[in-house]
Formats: C-alpha cells, sequence, structure tokens
C-alpha cells in the first residue's frame, strides 16, 4: 500500500488546522464559477479569496493541474473536466441513484408530473435527479441545483425526518429562517411542526418558491427511519386542474417506499 508522500518525508498527512483552512479556501474557488460568471481570472479569485497572490498562484496551480479548473486563455479559468468525470463516477455508483432507477419515470408515467429525487446538502436540499413530465412547470429544479432546507416539500420532508441531533444543531443556526417558512418560532413549535409531517409521511405545499404550484414529496429512509433523501412530484393548480392530490401523495410514498427497500434491501 502506497504511503502519503508530505515534503517532510514522514509519510503522514498533515492534521493541522491551519492546513485544514488551506485547503478550504482553495476548495472554495471553486464555489465562485456559476451560471453567470462562469469565467474568473486569477485577479479576481485572489481578489475574492483575500489572500496574498503567492498563495492564490498556489491554489489555482493546484487546482488546474487536478483538472478541476480549465485556462480558456491566458490568465482565466472554467470550471474543468475533471468535474465531469466525477459526476460520470457519481452517477455510476451512488446507491441512492442507482435504488431510483425506473422510479421517477414510473411515478411521472403513473401520475404525470415531474418528479425529483432529491437530498440534503448541508443546510439546504440537493436535487439529485429529475424526471420531467411534458406538462412540466417554469422555472424547474434541476440536478445540481440547491434549495433551502425550511421551504418546499422536497426539504421539509428530510427535514422531518433528520436525527434529534442535526436538528439541534441546525436550530440555533437557522431559528430566523426557520420562523420565516412557517416551521416554528421556538425549539418546541419547530419539533411540533415536524412532527405532524413525519406522522404523516409526506409534505404538501403550494406556492413556496412560484404561484400556484403544488409539492408533495415523501422520505427515503434508512432502517432507523431517517431520511437520505426524498422523492417529490410538482404541478400547476392553473394548467392541471385534473389532479387528485391523495393519488398523487399515494403515489409519491409508493415511489419513496421502493426506493428505501431496495437500499436497505442492498445493505443486508
Amino acid at each position: 500500500m502506497s504511503e502519503y508522500y508530505s515534503p517532510n518525508g514522514t509519510g503522514e498527512a498533515p492534521a493541522t488546522p491551519d492546513g485544514a483552512r488551506s485547503l478550504a479556501k482553495m476548495l472554495h474557488i471553486l464555489e465562485l464559477f456559476s451560471e453567470t460568471e462562469p469565467v474568473w481570472s486569477t485577479a479576481a479569485i485572489i481578489d475574492a479569496l483575500e489572500t496574498s497572490r503567492s498563495t492564490g498562484y498556489r491554489y489555482i496551480k493546484a487546482l488546474h493541474d487536478a483538472g478541476l479548473l480549465n485556462a480558456v486563455r491566458s490568465g482565466y479559468y472554467t470550471l474543468g473536466p475533471a468535474i465531469i468525470e466525477m459526476d460520470l463516477k457519481i452517477r455510476l455508483t451512488d446507491p441512492l441513484l442507482l435504488a431510483s432507477h425506473g422510479v421517477l419515470e414510473d411515478l411521472v408515467d403513473r401520475i404525470g408530473h415531474s418528479a425529483l429525487l432529491c437530498t440534503a446538502f448541508h443546510d439546504s436540499v440537493l436535487c439529485l435527479a429529475e424526471h420531467r413530465s411534458p406538462l412540466s412547470p417554469a422555472n424547474r429544479f434541476l440536478r445540481g441545483q440547491r434549495r433551502p432546507l425550511f421551504q418546499g416539500a422536497v426539504s421539509k420532508v428530510i427535514l422531518a425526518h433528520l436525527p434529534h441531533h442535526r436538528l439541534k444543531a441546525i436550530y440555533p443556526r437557522q431559528a430566523e429562517e426557520i420562523e420565516n417558512a412557517g416551521l416554528g418560532s421556538t425549539w418546541s413549535e419547530f419539533r411540533a411542526n415536524l412532527g405532524e409531517i413525519k406522522k404523516d409521511g409526506y409534505a404538501l405545499t403550494k406556492g413556496e418558491f412560484n404561484p400556484g404550484v403544488f409539492g408533495v414529496a415523501a422520505p427515503v429512509l434508512t432502517e432507523q427511519k431517517t431520511a437520505l433523501g426524498s422523492v417529490g412530484v410538482a404541478w400547476d393548480e392553473v394548467a392541471r386542474r385534473d389532479v387528485d392530490v391523495e393519488h398523487a401523495v399515494l403515489a409519491v410514498k409508493q415511489a419513496a417506499t421502493t426506493i428505501s427497500e431496495r437500499l436497505m434491501e442492498k445493505h443486508r
């Protein structure tokens, strides 16, 4: 087995707080890129990091050498091809994605609404996969996009099934956002509202991101009944007056149960 190479020749990986902070700062460069700002200059990156030029150049070089940044012209960078390669590996190996194969498609065929598979990511929810219906609403939630943890059915149903210790850690950091989302102005109210969602086994919302758009979601659960993710559907009440909400809730719950059972079976 190969050893970790370090400049001091010890063969041990550095574990200093300064080293961890330096790594976090370097990786923050990747978060600068967006749809509205896809290209960044060396100078702009260094300014955004608020670091020295020598440190900034070192970070950029390391990311470029790893394929995480791509030079489009002298001194200007975009996200690199290694990210595409990593995304393919995730698509081929992620247990949650693999367990969902065919489920979202069947859900769309069954009830005619666009279907999503999501997971918790920090204090937010990330879309892992989506399957669109012909009448999909505007402002779609796409793979790789994040939404707040406290708004929308796919988020709230995950939140309701997080372990108690995670909720205790989240609440003091996000108390204002929790209250603004109508989930309670105290810890006890917050827990009670999440308890209702957990008891129902699904979340139903309306208009939390787009006016008149309903969302229904159910949790993908572990054997310990904590959430790995959620399955959800959305539809516009004006464009789809034919929707049977109870039918949609049942179909979504069954889809989430199918994924949960596949995951549990795989790990037995």
